[in-house]
């Protein structure tokens, strides 16, 4: 355990800091599994307006630090692809 005022704040600063993280992270899952509904229900509609939806969570998960930038454009670019391939 801590020892240091300092060490003891940085402990709860980290819980606090983890628990938002892990909420962001939730959220953006949730998006991009509507995304993934949407496409194996061959909607393309739907999956557009998913991905729409999705697109700008991941953006705001990598500014925020949750996810890597590369990462979530990587994700970004795969759903477009799926979603491109079941409108086409």
């Amino acid at each position: 355990m801590a020892n240091t005022t300092s060490a003891k704040k940085a402990t709860r600063k980290m819980a606090r800091r983890t628990a938002v993280n892990k909420s962001r992270r939730t959220r953006v899952r949730g998006y991009v599994r509507k995304v993934e509904e949407a496409i194996l229900a061959g909607d393309p509609e739907q999956a557009k307006a998913a991905l729409a939806a999705a697109e700008p969570e991941l953006a705001r998960a990598a500014s925020k630090g949750v996810l890597h930038r590369n990462t979530a454009s990587r994700k970004v670019s795969r759903l477009a692809q799926r979603v491109k391939a079941i409108s086409a």
